[in-house]
């Protein structure tokens, strides 16, 4: 039986493996559990400024969503950026990811948000139809960074 739920500390080792699996696809990330577990645990301990979202099967977690708070001074509210976003290999193709997104729209909307930005790799084609399917868009805003470490 599936459950969907917000994340306890206690998930944050299964969600480490949800993010390696993540990672492994991504072309600028590199998994490291440590480094994940202290990103979660961050947000978690940060009331009102993110919320982890996990989908569970047989309690042991199969997906998570996590969603991170800002404000737009473009729309003069707040908004979510959707961070990571993954289902276990063995889950895909049933509904999992449709209603882990669902979940985490329906929680950004809860927490006043007006908007939901989410970044993919370009090459990651299924992502963004998947994405779309559910009603995002593309825009013409050019990712940059600069890492300070």
């Amino acid at each position: 039986m599936q459950t969907l739920r917000h994340a306890t500390f206690a998930d944050i080792p299964d969600l480490c493996a949800l993010l390696a699996q993540l990672f492994g696809q991504e072309v600028e990330f590199v998994a490291d559990a440590a480094t994940q577990a202290r990103g979660l645990q961050r947000i978690l301990e940060a009331p009102g400024g993110g919320d982890i979202l996990v989908l569970t099967e047989d309690n042991r977690p199969v997906g998570m969503v996590s969603l991170l708070y800002l404000t737009s001074t473009a729309l003069g509210s707040r908004v979510a950026l959707l961070e990571d976003m993954v289902v276990a290999p063995g889950q895909r193709g049933r509904g999992c990811g449709g209603q882990l997104l669902e979940a985490a729209i329906d929680c950004a909307r809860q927490r006043g948000c007006r908007r939901i930005t989410l970044l993919t790799d370009g090459h990651n084609l299924d992502a963004q139809r998947f994405y779309r399917q559910h009603g995002f868009s593309g825009s013409d805003m050019k990712v940059m960074r600069l890492m300070l470490d």
